[in-house]
């Protein structure tokens, strides 16, 4: 039996290139291709980084739970990225390799493993795709032949890319300032100042660790290439989405578009949407690199705060939107999916094992399969007015992915005692495979992390909380204060009176 989600409302997504908000309609019905932009992996992702591939699966899995299956290509670039944008400089790999006095091949399998790591904890989908850069440069070497003639010249620092030869150059980044184009180098000799390297010759007795022959003599391909090269051979000269950081928008992906048209000879861009988040602001300091500071999500973890409590964060702003990052907002974040995990731990309570054994039996024999076929089991069942709710939620992430506008949804089902624990359960459980915040499976003793530094275990915390009710009940209010300054002392938070019942959580600096 073929199991069919429901069509629900029109998805619309905002264009960068149109600067507008579309109704989207996918070149193929049966398969919407994806490519996103992938790390450098030279250091670990920071979480500015981060929020990009938390945007990117909250777009696939609105399309999958729209009804439609995804073809997600992921790149990894493990060369040819400048330590800036300009065209001349250190390569960001060979500088990381050349810090850690490891080859550059062993920098990228282990910052391509850490990456891989940290969407995991972050519950983002493996992409259909993995595509590494290294493994396509004879693919960059073949394009860049079948353009060079029409639209490249050479200098003595390699091939460059003529921007005045293609229609409409920088549209998608609309009128660019003094200030984006002065990311761009100026190299002796360029036609434009918006020319960019399409292939790095080596110096003359200068011997890379990541160096290959070509028809413009030994050297490494330019970092805009890799990206036109791999979604087209994976997803076609023209496909339906391609996102990134809107740091991308200004000049990275306005220079795949300007290849992307010279080698089809059209005016088509690559994709027909150009998708972009916006950035995570840091005006505290919270994330700076230096000592205590929240650079990456196993800093986050090493405090104590679960991963998905930054992925919530995240939802918790419009993808377009700046997004506040402060130890307020992260701690709000935290709270926020505590309040989430206790309402759906009480609704398995109220639901009986029948009822919970029921609904964590369908999300689990779904896990692998298409998210209509998911919806479908999980949805069977549910009555007019969980179903009205459910159409609430779909006309908002089909809002182009409001999910700001969803998340209130999914903590109003928790809490609404007029309809039955189970059908509650298996509203939370259909969203949430939007949503990606793992609550069906998510419990209270997993958001209690131990921070890396804590100097006393869960157990003598436990023990020390009880020693401090006794006295508080036998109204012996020294001790209980000394035992409440002492748990202070070692990083632990009481929350005397807390209606979630959480008797204790890590205290953020």
């Amino acid at each position: 039996m073929t199991h069919h989600a429901p069509a629900g409302a029109p998805l619309t997504l905002f264009n960068s290139l149109s600067r507008a908000t579309d109704p989207f309609v996918p070149i193929d019905p049966a398969m919407v291709r994806i490519y996103s932009c992938g790390p450098t992996v030279y250091n670990f992702a920071h979480l500015g980084n981060l929020r990009a591939y938390v945007f990117t699966d909250t777009l696939r899995r609105t399309l999958n739970w729209k009804g439609y299956a995804v073809n997600h290509v992921i790149n990894i670039t493990d060369v040819g990225h400048l330590t800036s944008d300009a065209d001349a400089g250190d390569d960001k790999m060979e500088a990381a390799a050349e810090r850690a006095g490891k080859s550059i091949w062993e920098i990228a399998a282990f910052y391509t493993a850490a990456f891989k790591a940290d969407l995991a904890r972050l519950n983002i989908r493996t992409p259909t795709l993995w595509s590494t850069a290294t493994d396509h440069v004879q693919d960059m070497i073949a394009f860049a032949r079948e353009i060079a003639d029409k639209h490249c010249y050479r200098l003595d620092s390699g091939l460059y890319f003529d921007s005045g030869s293609v229609p409409d150059y920088g549209r998608l980044a609309g009128a660019r300032g003094e200030e984006t184009v002065g990311r761009i180098a100026e190299v002796d000799g360029k036609r434009n100042p918006s020319d960019f390297a399409i292939w790095r010759a080596s110096a003359p007795g200068e011997r890379r660790q990541m160096e290959w022959q070509s028809p413009w003599g030994p050297g490494a391909p330019g970092w805009h290439l890799e990206c036109s090269v791999m979604s087209m051979k994976y997803l076609g000269a023209q496909f339906d989405i391609h996102t990134g950081g809107i740091d991308h928008r200004e000049i990275h992906h306005v220079n795949e578009i300007a290849q992307n048209q010279a080698y089809t000879g059209c005016a088509e861009t690559g994709a027909n949407w150009w998708m972009h988040n916006n950035f995570l602001i840091d005006r505290g300091g919270k994330m700076s690199k230096s000592a205590g500071g929240f650079a990456t999500l196993q800093s986050l973890v090493d405090r104590g705060v679960h991963p998905l409590a930054y992925r919530l964060l995240c939802l918790s702003a419009h993808y377009r939107s700046e997004l506040e990052f402060s130890t307020d907002s992260l701690s709000a974040a935290l709270t926020r999916l505590r309040r989430l995990v206790i309402a759906v731990s009480a609704l398995r309570d109220k639901a009986g094992e029948a009822g919970w054994m029921r609904v964590l039996d369908e999300a689990e024999a779904g896990r692998g399969a298409s998210s209509a076929w998911q919806r479908a089991a999980i949805e069977s069942g549910l009555s007019d007015a969980g179903r009205k709710l459910l159409t609430q939620f779909d006309e908002a992430i089909s809002a182009d992915l409001m999910m700001p506008r969803a998340l209130p949804l999914i903590e109003d089902v928790a809490a609404m005692k007029a309809l039955p624990a189970d059908e509650r359960l298996r509203l939370v459980a259909t969203m949430d495979l939007a949503l990606g915040l793992d609550l069906i499976r998510l419990s209270r003793a997993d958001l209690r992390l131990r921070p890396a530094r804590a100097a006393i275990s869960e157990e003598a915390v436990e023990a020390r909380i009880a020693a401090r009710r006794a006295a508080r009940a036998e109204k012996d209010f020294a001790t209980s204060d000394a035992i409440r300054d002492e748990l202070m002392a070692a990083g632990i938070e009481i929350m005397d009176g807390d209606p979630l019942g959480w008797d204790w959580a890590i205290a953020l600096d």
